[in-house]
């Protein structure tokens, strides 16, 4: 994709400052998961998340062939009317992908573009053409989960587009990125680690010329321990990353999600409460539909509204970000490890894995060591079983490893749908002793269209 296919019209917007300013004002942004193959049904996607009753940016995610930068099989798809799991950028025109962004992208209105991929150079070509300046990923978030790439490979490649996307401030848009490092596995990864791979992805971009950035964090498995994870990300980006230049983004989420209406509502209603009463500025958003299928545009659209309406109920927790937990002790000594190891953070990422500094428990990666494992404690925090050797010793983490059976490893991969699908009891632990959703008449205080579609 060459300069003469370059679209002019799409330029101007701040993610991150329209972020940073509804937060300000008191307001949580809220952000679906949404891609569809289909320009016009990616269009009609768009608009309805900009109608929401909510403060909305959009998402346009991308396919898997995409992603993993298969062209054969996503020219045989398209040539065969396949449907994909996705938008597929890089095969449309630009004019195709500007058209269906004419209208609804700009000021009021910024769009993020989600991928997943460790190999995005056509990704991020595509994007700087038609000057789309938000997406999200990382070097080590965006390889070790999701396939084989090496992780050498993976810093090599992002270093390259870190630095194209960064251009794009040459030409009036701020480039904005989004590390997926707190995200990592989606689940039963201890939240210092996640802490720690969100900031340095957060340094590593900005080392290479972004300078706007925000650092996601996953919900795990215990309200008051998540608190304490989104309360260490800001206080270490308040102490490594200059101000106002970042935000933090909750995800809902991101392991096996309940299969009932009402589970998934109490569940979304704990991710609203938790970015609020923690300062995070965004949350990206699940939906009743997740535990089968891609949700419909009409349920992302119930899922925005009812996270916008549970966050404007929701008072921000009046502890401080500066609170010295175990999380934040685990996550700053795992940082600074990984800075000690060299000035440039791509080479520094790669030796803090062969080292076992950095080391994601469950994740069968060649790069990652797999030494270390991690289980639910009985009152549903996530601990380290055995901590491999990641530089924890000077935080308390010497003790004999503890082996996960694999019936405790199920029980713990379920804990979280079988906590909000059941009955209210079984919900204290994460939801730091209430349930997390008003329940009226045995639904959620939600849509009840949904819950009537769903049969509940």
């Amino acid at each position: 994709m060459n300069s003469r296919h370059r679209v002019p019209a799409l330029h101007g917007i701040d993610f991150g400052e329209f972020v940073r300013r509804r937060a300000a004002a008191g307001t949580l942004v809220v952000q679906p998961r949404m891609g569809f193959d289909d320009p016009r049904k990616m269009r009609a996607g768009l608009s309805a998340t900009k109608s929401a009753a909510a403060a909305t940016v959009g998402t346009v995610t991308l396919d898997s062939y995409t992603r993993l930068r298969d062209d054969a099989a996503l020219a045989d798809a398209l040539a065969r009317g396949r449907p994909l799991n996705g938008y597929p950028i890089v095969a449309h025109d630009p004019a195709v992908t500007a058209a269906m962004l004419a209208g609804l992208y700009g000021p009021d209105f910024p769009v993020q573009v989600r991928h997943g991929s460790a190999v995005p150079q056509d990704i991020f070509e595509a994007l700087v053409a038609l000057r789309l300046n938000a997406t999200e990923g990382g070097p080590v978030s965006y390889c070790l989960p999701y396939g084989r790439t090496p992780l050498t490979e993976s810093v090599r490649n992002w270093t390259q587009c870190v630095r194209r996307f960064a251009e794009l401030r040459e030409e009036g848009a701020e480039p904005h990125l989004e590390t997926f490092g707190g995200c990592l596995m989606g689940q039963l990864c201890p939240p210092g680690l996640l802490v720690a791979v969100s900031v340095l992805e957060a340094l590593f971009f900005q080392q290479h010329g972004v300078r706007s950035v925000s650092l996601s964090y996953a919900q795990q498995t215990h309200a008051g321990q998540d608190r304490e994870a989104v309360a260490a990300l800001r206080r270490l980006c308040g102490e490594l990353l200059p101000a106002g230049s970042w935000h933090v983004v909750v995800y809902a989420y991101m392991g096996l999600y309940p299969v009932t209406v009402q589970g998934a509502y109490r569940l979304l209603g704990a991710a609203a409460e938790l970015a609020v009463r923690s300062g995070a500025e965004r949350l990206i958003v699940k939906t009743v539909a997740e535990s089968r299928q891609i949700p419909p545009i009409e349920e992302n659209v119930a899922a925005l509204e009812f996270a916008a309406a549970t966050a404007a109920r929701t008072v921000r927790d009046g502890r401080s970000d500066a609170e010295d937990s175990e999380t934040y002790q685990e996550a700053a000594a795992l940082v600074h490890a990984v800075l000690g190891l060299g000035p440039d953070l791509g080479g520094a990422l790669v030796r803090a894995f062969e080292r076992g500094y950095l080391d994601v428990p469950y994740c069968v990666h060649p790069d990652n060591r797999g030494r270390t494992r991690s289980h639910l404690d009985g009152e549903g925090r996530l601990r380290w079983a055995d901590p491999g050797a990641l530089p924890l010793a000077r935080h308390g983490r010497t003790g004999a490893a503890r082996r996960v059976t694999s019936a405790e490893l199920h029980a713990d991969l379920h804990f979280v749908r079988r906590s909000f699908d059941g009955a209210d009891e079984e919900r204290v632990a994460l939801t730091g002793g209430s349930a997390a959703v008003p329940v009226q008449d045995g639904l959620p205080d939600g849509p009840p269209e949904i819950a009537r579609a769903e049969g509940s």
